[in-house]
């Protein structure tokens, strides 16, 4: 971290002849990066062009204040692996604005300088008499630019999303989501199956996704046609429903009494078809088959 000492030690080295109030506070600005470890790759019109160019040599100070009220500064740091940093200073009114743009950020830092806090009185050639408030100008510097170009970029909030999400998959809480692409080896895209089990926590697939063909005994009250526990599975070791109460015929789901005499409403015409099981589509892909009391 560069301090007041040394930003002027800089500054004295250089012996720089300045034309105006602002002329002072951007070459202190540039002195405050070669104090904190930066080297000057381009600077004055050619700067700008600079710092896209793959070129990280050295350069001196000439032409630095060749521009109407305006400074441009391109430099690198060898500690912080040499990516450009692009230093604009632009004179509005009586301050000095500065932003600063790391090569590969998405958005330059800033900071106003007030002219009238930091230069002193007179034009005497002693440096250290043409500043005022030296420290807190320098540490502003730091803290408000120089600090700010070392931070690495916060994730976005798509990314964070992803990386949670990947978190939940690795925790196996239950829902699984495709990392890639997965084409059917015909070259015919189709919707992922979802391989995890459904539960009430997360009752079914998310969209775009077909469901599962036999989603098991989850502990769900989401069951499919085929679910075990309609064919004497039951639930926590429990008796399923294949006749449990006097009278009712096996595979019974509801009461199978209604008006007697009624053609429709016999005992038998309720008891549940076989499951289906092996290949085929998806049940609920499929036409149903014929018979007008297929359940």
């Amino acid at each position: 971290m560069a301090d007041g000492k040394s930003v002027l030690a800089v500054i004295r080295a250089a012996r720089p002849t300045f034309r105006n109030n602002h002329d002072k506070l951007a070459f202190l600005v540039h002195a405050s990066f070669l104090a904190s470890g930066h080297v000057l790759t381009a600077t004055g019109p050619s700067a700008d062009d600079s710092f896209t160019s793959p070129s990280t040599d050295e350069v001196g100070i000439d032409h630095w204040n060749e521009l109407e009220d305006n400074y441009v500064f391109v430099y690198i740091n060898p500690e912080k692996g040499s990516k450009k940093v692009l230093v604009k200073c632009l004179v509005m009114g009586n301050k000095l604005v500065v932003d600063a743009l790391a090569q590969g950020a998405s958005e330059p830092v800033h900071l106003e300088i007030d002219v009238g806090q930091y230069i002193g009185e007179g034009s005497t050639s002693n440096y250290s008499t043409q500043f005022k408030n030296l420290d807190k100008l320098v540490k502003s510097l730091d803290t408000e630019i120089l600090s700010k170009l070392n931070v690495s970029p916060k994730p976005s909030s798509l990314e964070t999303g992803e990386r949670s999400r990947r978190n939940i998959n690795d925790c196996g809480v239950g829902i699984y989501e495709p990392t890639g692409p997965q084409p059917h080896p015909s070259g015919v895209v189709l919707p992922p199956v979802d391989p995890g089990g459904i539960s009430d926590l997360f009752p079914g697939s998310g969209a775009g996704m077909y469901p599962r063909r036999d989603p098991g005994t989850g502990g769900s009250m989401l069951i499919g046609p085929n679910d075990p526990r309609w064919f004497g599975g039951g639930i926590g070791g429990q008796p399923g429903f294949l006749g449990g109460q006097p009278g009712v015929p096996p595979g019974a789901r509801f009461d199978p009494y209604g008006p007697p005499g009624v053609p429709g409403f016999e005992p038998n015409r309720f008891a549940r078809n076989p499951p289906r099981r092996g290949g085929g589509n998806h049940p609920d892909l499929e036409h149903f088959p014929g018979g007008s009391d297929f359940i």
